[in-house]
């Protein structure tokens, strides 16, 4: 096993070394032959006057550029998922490959522009996205193809509790070009069989929803006998998975803090969130005007809707946002999750939702603080009552300042089950960190983008489902 993940290893690398090279190449191209005798190049003044020699290189300097490159590409590459190989699926790697793409290519037309101390012409550099593009496309489904092709999908063993496995059977069979459920055994049926059935042609064994008596010893048995082991956490796992370990005795000590986020973190993260607020606010009012108009023209009704969400603590504020649904969508005072194909949503509501045009207002509430940029979504006081009843470990999301953006979001989806959504909520804020904000704000880019992330939920995804 140990020498199969090697190769597993070794082939992602390879294919992924490859194609980063051969988007360099495409760069390297354009730079000698279009980009580089721009840069080189005399200059004068609009009199004709001789501003002296454009900036020369030698081998070296050419080195450092394409270096530059390469890895800028491979931070966003990796940061996007576009490297994941065999992991996602052909589509969403090359999705990912796209927004790594630009954001190189854009940082490397102004570093040309600096270069040439001016604007340089930008078509080039389109022409090294497109070609890119075409390139990235195929290089996504070739790779996927000879993964596929060498590694076929893991046969694995579902061990399950209480609950019924319809849930994460679901979410397996979603990914069957890299997942097979084999066969399913329920705890119930005794752990001695269990322990006999893991040792059975398999590649993994899946552990969903296993009291915690058993499931301890199921994992300390796999892991003294080498076989993968697939574990879905629960709240108390996700918890101390973020826990500190201290050193003070001769035994390992876990620390838990009641606040994780340290006061410096704190004061850079409302920085970040005032200077970012101000700037996109200058940015976006265009497009917010015009949505403004479109709404107003529409149904003569209000533009804004706002509303009572909770941040931290519970506190309560209005949350901000363009009016997408009818003016009377809840009319009989219930409140309601967006589901799919809903018939309160407008037109309008349809189109700015899908591009999350209708959450700009909300740059507004984060620059007087009632929210950050990234932190777990303020959800309502009612569905926050629903979601306590069900899962009273729902109020330590609101350890934290809401945001506009978060991890749920980011790794999960619009229509991800409240208790999913718990989990990943509380792996953000047992796990944060500066640079996990601003990872979090650009693969918030990639989402802004993907259709599923804006799904509305099932009838019965409504209701919060707990599993621990």
């Amino acid at each position: 096993m140990k020498h199969v993940e090697s190769v597993k290893r070794i082939l992602v690398l390879i294919l992924g070394f490859l194609g980063l090279c051969m988007q360099t190449a495409v760069y390297a191209w354009f730079w000698f032959n279009t980009y580089y005798p721009i840069v080189s190049a005399q200059r004068t003044s609009v009199d004709g006057y001789n501003l002296g020699n454009g900036l020369k290189l030698y081998f070296r300097g050419h080195l450092l550029i394409l270096g530059i490159y390469f890895i800028l590409l491979l931070f966003f590459s990796n940061t996007y998922g576009g490297l994941k190989i065999g992991y996602l699926k052909p589509m969403d790697v090359f999705f990912s490959q796209i927004f790594a793409l630009f954001m190189v290519n854009f940082i490397s037309y102004f570093q040309i522009a600096l270069l040439r101390n001016w604007l340089v012409d930008a078509v080039p550099m389109l022409e090294i996205f497109v070609i890119q593009l075409l390139i990235s496309f195929l290089w996504a489904y070739v790779t996927n193809a000879i993964y596929m092709a060498i590694f076929p999908p893991r046969e694995l063993l579902l061990i399950s509790g209480v609950y019924s496995v319809d849930d994460i059977t679901r979410k397996f069979n979603s990914r069957k070009d890299k997942y097979h459920i084999a066969k399913y055994i329920n705890i119930s049926e005794g752990i001695d069989k269990v322990y006999q059935e893991c040792l059975g042609e398999y590649d993994g064994v899946i552990i969903w929803d296993v009291p915690s008596q058993y499931r301890n010893g199921i994992v300390k048995y796999c892991y003294a006998r080498n076989i993968r082991i697939y574990v879905m956490p629960k709240i108390t796992d996700v918890l101390l998975k973020g826990s500190q370990e201290l050193h003070l005795f001769d035994t390992p000590v876990l620390l838990l803090r009641e606040y994780s986020i340290k006061v410096e973190q704190r004061f850079i993260k409302r920085l970040i969130d005032i200077v970012l607020s101000l700037i996109l606010i200058v940015l976006s009012s265009p497009v917010m005007l015009i949505t403004a108009i479109l709404i107003k023209l529409y149904d003569k009704g209000p533009v804004l809707y706002k509303q009572i969400r909770c941040t931290q603590n519970q506190r309560e504020f209005k949350i901000m946002k363009f009016r997408s649904m009818r003016q009377d969508a809840e009319k009989d005072g219930v409140a309601r999750l967006a589901s799919k194909n809903d018939s309160r949503i407008t037109p309008i509501g349809k189109f700015i939702r899908a591009c999350r045009i209708d959450e700009l207002p909300q740059l507004f509430n984060i620059l007087v603080g009632d929210m950050s940029f990234i932190g777990p979504r303020p959800e309502r006081p009612e569905i926050i009552k629903q979601y306590l009843e069900e899962m009273p470990e729902f109020a330590f999301r609101m350890k934290v300042k809401a945001g506009l953006a978060g991890y749920a979001q980011v790794y999960g989806k619009y229509n991800t089950t409240p208790y999913d959504k718990l989990k990943l909520d509380l792996t953000y804020i047992e796990n944060y960190s500066v640079w996990l904000d601003l990872k979090l704000m650009l693969l918030t880019v990639k989402i802004l983008f993907t259709p599923d992330s804006t799904e509305g939920v099932d009838s019965n995804q409504v209701t919060a489902k707990k599993n621990s």
